[in-house]
């Protein structure tokens, strides 16, 4: 238990991928908020720090997944992973989850008020990380390429600029899907509803569990490593 006292969220996961889920059903988050200790983090939701660590303590004695050791990969392929795995996801699902989250508000907003606010939440996510996605992939990640081959004072910069202004897009992502969770009361799906109304909700759990992982990646494992090229 000393070594998680020591360790941050995001070092956690990082070590170990099976801790991610650990902390989803506990409800901690450890992309957005991977900087916090998992004291802090268990204080803020009124977790006992032992109970967490002693079930971190039983992966240990389970065999690992070694195809998830995302921290000793590449950065190189770490990056096209992210694109090839987690961008391509987002931006499938993004027009999607559009047209379900205004469909349902419009129909059900009436008796679900709080789908109007989730409806407008999800639009300004859509902008939001589809800018995001195309700064990361045209800017951002050929600048940690070329860094890995021929190292320069202005690539350094340019990666250390784009990691500031990708970090603060997360948190509003991140925050954004968070209240969106909170309105929808963890995407529990009322009596009233359609099977529209329940294939958006199980889209929308769906999209953030995958940007959990998205962001942790990145927040994580890519940036950190890539600040210290």
């Amino acid at each position: 238990m000393k070594n998680y006292k020591d360790l941050s969220l995001g070092e956690i996961v990082a070590n170990d991928f099976r801790t991610a889920l650990v902390f989803k059903n506990v409800g901690i988050d450890f992309c957005c908020g991977g900087k916090k200790s998992l004291q802090e983090a268990c204080d803020e939701k009124g977790l006992k720090i032992d109970e967490i660590a002693n079930e971190l303590l039983e992966l240990q004695v389970q065999p690992a997944n070694s195809s998830q050791n995302f921290n000793s990969w590449d950065l190189g392929f770490l990056a096209d992973y992210i694109v090839n795995t987690h961008h391509k996801y987002v931006l499938k699902n993004l027009p999607e989850l559009v047209f379900y989250t205004q469909k349902i508000a419009s129909v059900h907003g009436g008796h679900h008020p709080e789908l109007l606010e989730v409806a407008d939440l999800f639009s300004k996510i859509n902008e939001e990380l589809r800018q995001h996605l195309q700064k990361e992939e045209e800017i951002l990640f050929p600048a940690i390429k070329l860094a890995l081959i021929t190292p320069s004072l202005e690539t350094t910069k340019t990666i250390a600029s784009e990691i500031e202004r990708m970090s603060t897009e997360h948190e509003f992502a991140g925050g954004a899907m968070d209240k969106i969770n909170e309105l929808t009361h963890g995407y529990t799906i009322p009596e009233d509803a359609c099977n529209t109304y329940t294939v958006s909700l199980k889209l929308l759990q769906q999209f953030e569990d995958d940007l959990h992982v998205h962001v942790h990646l990145e927040n994580n494992i890519l940036y950190p490593k890539a600040m210290n090229l």
